[in-house]
């Protein structure tokens, strides 16, 4: 009997090259998932364009046609439960999640997050290490949770930063390691063998 295949729903909101790096991974087999979804809050999203080239269907919701956040969130749940998606991956998408979205899918929902969570949380990670003066910075795949960069940790990487170093090349440094570090956390995600014990990610063999 063939294997049915985990669905993922990616969400994104601008270029989507963390999709797009996804995407090529399950085309190849890398990861044995079926991208059934790429939605996006922004009609004007290049990541909607990049779906196209994999012949993956899309979604454009816009927030603002709806009373409320609830509201849209609510149809949103339905959509993704009528789709049959398993996961969700957040790809660069620009929008805190409610919590009736996170319940829906309780520990199936990752985010990638261009720092070494707990530090430099929030929107500019990148800068606001490279500004404090940090040595080091990295990468976090992580679940999400009703906390802003809080769910526990699934992958984690560091990047060194040099004095040398410009603020456009450190970007440069730690988008390559989240090319690297998100579909490995991924493919963790889909085999169904992870489980968070006490904030620890653990992997069952």
């Amino acid at each position: 009997m063939k294997k049915v295949l985990k669905r993922l729903a990616v969400f994104a909101s601008g270029r989507g090259t963390n999709f797009e790096n996804i995407a090529r991974h399950v085309k190849k087999g890398k990861i044995r998932a079926e991208i059934g979804l790429l939605f996006s809050d922004n009609p004007q999203a290049p990541a909607l364009e990049k779906a196209k080239d994999y012949k993956i269907s899309t979604l454009v919701l816009p927030p603002k046609n709806f009373q409320s956040k609830e509201a849209f969130e609510k149809e949103l749940v339905q959509i993704l439960k009528d789709r049959k998606i398993d996961y969700i991956v957040l790809a660069g998408y620009m929008r805190i999640l409610g919590p009736d979205l996170i319940r829906a899918f309780p520990q199936r929902i990752v985010n990638i997050h261009p720092a070494l969570l707990p530090a430099f949380k929030g929107m500019h990670a990148i800068r606001d290490a490279y500004e404090y003066g940090a040595r080091v910075t990295g990468v976090t795949v992580h679940f999400v949770d009703e906390e802003v960069d809080h769910g526990a940790i699934i992958l984690q990487k560091e990047v060194e930063i040099k004095r040398r170093y410009s603020l456009e090349y450190l970007e440069k440094k730690v988008h390559r390691v989240e090319y690297d570090l998100y579909p490995r956390a991924v493919k963790l995600l889909v085999s169904g063998k992870l489980k968070v014990v006490a904030r620890r990610v653990l992997v069952f063999r």
